[in-house]
């Protein structure tokens, strides 16, 4: 649509003397310059080139990009409907306004059709109380321009707030210092119950017992090797014992702890356990040897082993409330780490960013620390309200998981670094002392006292992967893995 001319018509009726404001008035000549008695830009002379805006008609020939940008930066000067390429609108000036503020344009039977123009000042003297999200970009319009896609603002992701499923796990052991529960790379859970190690397969929820201690011993830690299936399992005898759960039987039985094994990690060959006796045994399962190396420093019962991704730095915390690192040589910790006043079982090492380390304290502490073992750093605190079981980080997103016991035997799903709370999960009548993870990443497990083991979808599946996790809805309901 044409703009209309802003000429005044000859047969216009002439203003009486006694209608004027003053008798100096004089109608304005064509040559003399309008000027205003507040700051609202006249574009009539605006020299577009300047800025690289030429008219619609002009970009004809040019490539569909520039025309696109073009587009893009005249709607964010002058609003989506000024854009020449789009209505046919341009810019209002004073020059180019008519009485009445409409367009006029007649129709095939002759009449005037009144259409309002857009309002397109730079200028604008009307607070917006309600935006969208992106409309805080310069570029955020509703209107898409041609070229250019938006993408929306996405909503937050909702955590479902139940267990999909729940196992009956009878004389699971209400011991904080404890890990009995674990999930392989091959999908089964092993889970130790009294003087019983038991593995529930995920795809088929087939349960097996893989072994039985015995009376007079009973099962305190539980850890697969990263790929196999190799299980560890370490007893309140003080004993290790290495099961091959495909074949449901025992490879070998490894000493050298006085009291009970309560934590275990695997480095590929090399598996690391600590002990109620304060001291952590090095043992590489290809050789001979019972351990390889001892390592001393903690002063009290070692609750929490893990390896970092990378196999390089071993963190163990300990009842003593300490915090240590080592190399995969030392005998003596590399770092140390006294801020926790509280004993510090909850250890989880970041997949998605190199020496990022968490780690969480007991009753009388209830934080989350975060430290760089990089530049030996201690990067932020987070109060939680609440004694720390466990942490574990999410593979697919930069999200960690942290399950609490006195008071609120929660489960929190945390983004970091913000740390702000993606969701509180409840339903344990119990600490929340056991946590797992699915191989996919998608799932946890918790286990607590009050005997029953929660599967939780917490964590989305990875970009790559459409697929759902082999735990289907043929699993859902409540049975009993012994």
């Amino acid at each position: 649509m044409e703009t209309p001319s802003t000429s005044t018509s000859s047969t216009e009726p002439k203003t009486p003397a006694s209608k004027l404001l003053s008798s100096s008035y004089r109608r304005p000549s064509s040559s003399r310059t309008i000027y205003s008695d507040r700051f609202i830009p006249s574009r009539s002379s605006s020299n577009f080139a300047l800025f690289n805006l030429p008219n619609s008609s002009a970009n004809s020939s040019s490539d569909d990009s520039h025309s696109a940008y073009t587009n893009l930066l005249k709607s964010a000067l002058f609003g989506p409907d000024c854009v020449g390429g789009v209505n046919g609108f341009q810019p209002l000036t004073p020059e180019k306004s008519v009485s009445g503020g409409r367009f006029g344009s007649r129709n095939s039977d002759g009449n005037v059709l009144q259409i309002s123009p857009p309002n397109c000042n730079i200028f604008k003297y009307k607070t917006e109380t309600r935006k969208s999200l992106h409309s805080l970009s310069p570029f955020g319009f509703d209107d898409q321009l041609p070229g250019v896609s938006h993408n929306p603002v996405k909503a937050p992701r909702k955590v479902p707030r139940s267990p999909y499923k729940v196992l009956d796990a009878p004389a699971l052991q209400d011991d904080f210092y404890l890990n009995l529960v674990d999930w392989s790379s091959h999908n089964v859970l092993a889970v130790g119950l009294g003087n019983c190690v038991y593995l529930w397969h995920a795809s088929s929820s087939k349960v097996v017992k893989l072994c039985d201690l015995g009376i007079d011993d009973s099962v305190c830690s539980v850890g697969w090797a990263h790929r196999g299936t190799h299980l560890a399992v370490g007893t309140n005898n003080g004993k290790l014992q290495l099961w091959d759960a495909s074949r449901c039987k025992r490879i070998r039985t490894m000493e050298g702890h006085r009291l009970r094994v309560g934590a275990l990690a695997w480095s590929s060959s090399v598996l690391s356990s600590g002990s109620r006796d304060k001291s952590i045994l090095q043992r590489d399962i290809r050789a001979q040897e019972d351990y390889v190396s001892k390592l001393s420093g903690h002063k009290s019962e070692v609750c929490g082993l893990k390896w970092s991704y990378d196999n390089r730095e071993l963190a163990s915390g300990g009842n003593d409330n300490r915090l240590f690192v080592w190399n995969q040589h030392s005998t003596q910790p590399v770092l140390k780490y006294c801020e926790h006043t509280a004993a510090v079982k909850a250890i989880a090492w970041s997949p998605h960013l190199h020496g990022l380390l968490a780690s969480g304290g007991g009753t009388a502490d209830r934080c989350i620390r975060f430290w760089n073992t990089t530049t030996n750093s201690h990067l932020s605190c987070m109060d939680t309200g609440s004694q720390v079981c466990n942490l574990v980080w999410s593979k697919n997103v930069n999200e960690l998981v942290s399950t609490h016991g006195y008071s609120q035997n929660q489960i929190i799903v945390w983004r970091y670094p913000t740390m702000s709370k993606l969701a509180t999960l409840t339903g344990h009548t119990y600490r929340v002392l056991y946590l797992a993870i699915s191989p996919d990443g998608q799932t946890i497990v918790t286990g607590a006292g009050d005997e029953t083991l929660r599967f939780w979808n917490v964590f989305p599946s990875p970009k790559s992967q459409n697929t759902e996790s082999e735990i289907g809805a043929s699993s859902l309901g409540r049975t009993q893995i012994r």
